[in-house]
């Protein structure tokens, strides 16, 4: 088995939606995923090859970007035509913002778009951003989600982005693993797989919500 360890959201929203294309190129490598919610600067003895968030400066380890992150607001097309419509970042000022416990980006988001009249405190709080985007497909606000968590959702119509401007994150998804082993059969083919995946999807994402 090929053993894959992950931040829970990456997991739950990116990856395990598009693993059964790895498991038809490679039907002889069995994948174990193994969600942590607390990321290490080292690979575990037991885990084959990781995704890590951060800067990318992981000493010792073979360190593969996988994904530059960007923050875009997103949330229910019922809020686009609603009594209140999300037109222009403006309108954000109408809306309760979702917020994820770990980040509290709004302030960011709001501060480069010059929107200091929008309260930026008000709005729930969630301890995971899964749940956060969760909220926000069920109408209850605005989320600034990352264009991983949010892509599958946005191209199932279950969220929309109201406006293309998006905050550049410093940080990014990067793949992992031991250097020594990264041309072993199993992880050399997943990584291969990963990185055209994730390159692919976030061409295609890239020209939605800059267009």
């Amino acid at each position: 088995a090929l053993t894959v360890s992950l931040p829970p959201s990456f997991a739950i929203q990116w990856l395990v939606p598009r693993l059964s294309s790895f498991n038809s190129a490679y039907p002889g490598i069995d994948v174990r995923i193994q969600a942590v919610d607390r990321q290490e600067d080292k690979l575990a003895d037991d885990v084959d090859v990781a995704i890590f968030y951060g800067r990318g400066n992981w000493p010792g380890l073979r360190v593969e970007k996988l994904y530059a992150e960007y923050l875009l607001p997103v949330c229910s097309p019922l809020l686009l035509t609603g009594e209140k419509p999300l037109k222009t970042p403006e309108d954000l000022a109408e809306h309760t913002l979702l917020h994820d416990a770990s980040r509290r980006d709004w302030q960011a988001y709001t501060r480069q778009l010059g929107l200091n009249h929008i309260n930026v405190q008000q709005g729930p709080i969630f301890s995971h951003s899964a749940m956060v985007l969760q909220a926000a497909i069920h109408g209850q606000g605005i989320a600034l989600a990352n264009n991983v968590m949010a892509q599958s959702e946005i191209e199932a119509g279950r969220l929309v982005c109201p406006f293309n401007d998006v905050l550049v994150s410093k940080n990014a998804f990067y793949l992992v693993c031991h250097d020594s082993q990264a041309e072993l059969g199993k992880i050399a083919a997943f990584r291969q797989w990963i990185l055209a995946k994730a390159a692919t999807e976030q061409e295609k994402f890239r020209f939605r919500y800059e267009q």
